[in-house]
């Protein structure tokens, strides 16, 4: 009788970079590493970028869980600014297929190197974690991973199908990779069902050659292009960062290329440099800016746009989702 492997217990960055599982990030052979940028002084923040400390009781009930149940979240793995809040109100962004990447994107925090083994329990363990802490809404990402042969697809299906299981009344929202070359795993993944299909452009297509060198502009758009031809029902959402060097016109120009992929939610965030070896920030913008942008991507014919300078793909996912889904009801006359 077949007897799934059991999983090992979950390696700390720290060892990982021991065991030279994590690349060091002047190697050339990892597909789409990115550019080594010169390690000047860390920018200093302006006001509006300032966060609290994560202190708060229902931050470390979140931790706990996740931490019981072997989970990664970007949240952690990517330094996300809004930690503190958003575990404090008991949500995350769930991060399955392992903490290690394949790619190197000169913005990300992500580590790269040797991908993590599968791990078999991972969707059962997502299903308890929407079960035990009763989330209304929860949202899966992962890591690339272009050493599978589906590109992790597989295991999305399977998470999506433990959530729907255990826990029926919570909305699923994906965050996936681009799935690039690897054909029929979009197919797959949208076919189970989710209720948003996430999939970020992250930047205007100037800067892909060093801020995202192993993913194709085009290629992401037609993603989610292709994700409303199989079912137009499902919803859409892409993000972007600001403040690594693009242009107004160059975001204004990725709303229409946006629109014309008819995709529905669109957030906009500043980028915050991790470490020293990202890319820097080329200006932090004001939060006029972000006002500025909100309107354009409403004029343009977005259901839903998050547009300030903590926006984070994930932050307040579930909010947005249910304001989104209403948006498009009364668009249609559904009372």
């Amino acid at each position: 009788m077949f007897q799934p492997e059991k999983p090992s217990k979950m390696k700390t960055r720290e060892e990982k970079k021991e065991s030279g599982q994590i690349a060091k990030r002047d190697n050339k052979d990892l597909m789409g590493f990115a550019t080594n940028f010169p390690k000047e002084k860390m920018e200093r923040k302006p006001d509006w970028i300032r966060v609290k400390a994560p202190v708060s009781k229902g931050y470390y009930e979140t931790k706990e869980l996740l931490n019981e149940k072997k989970l990664h979240t970007v949240c952690e793995e990517a330094a996300c600014p809004n930690i503190g809040e958003c575990w404090s109100q008991k949500h995350a962004t769930v991060m399955i297929l392992g903490s290690v990447c394949t790619r190197a994107c000169s913005f990300c925090n992500i580590e790269t190197g040797k991908p993590d083994s599968v791990n078999p329990h991972e969707p059962e363990n997502v299903g308890d974690v929407a079960k035990v802490s009763g989330l209304k809404h929860i949202v899966i990402t992962s890591v690339d991973r272009d050493d599978l042969a589906d590109g992790g697809a597989d295991q999305f299906v399977k998470c999506i199908e433990n959530v729907r299981k255990k826990s029926p009344q919570t909305t699923i929202e994906i965050l996936t990779p681009d799935f690039l070359r690897k054909n029929g795993a979009l197919e797959v993944v949208v076919k189970a069902k989710p209720d948003v299909f996430n999939h970020n452009i992250e930047t205007v297509p100037g800067l892909y050659g060093t801020i995202r060198p192993g993913a194709r502009y085009f290629h992401s758009l037609h993603l989610l292009k292709r994700v409303k031809e199989i079912d137009p029902s499902m919803f859409t959402k892409s993000g972007l960062m600001v403040g690594l060097g693009e242009t107004k016109e160059q975001i204004l120009q990725v709303m229409d290329d946006m629109r014309c992929a008819d995709i529905d939610f669109l957030t906009i965030g500043q980028y915050l440099r991790p470490t020293l070896r990202h890319a820097p920030v080329d200006r932090y913008v004001h939060p006029d800016e972000f006002e500025f942008y909100k309107k354009m991507a409403y004029n343009k014919g977005f259901l839903m746009v998050s547009s300030s300078p903590l926006t984070r793909s994930s932050y307040h996912a579930g909010d947005d989702f249910a304001k989104m889904r209403d948006e498009r009801n009364r668009r249609l006359g559904v009372v």
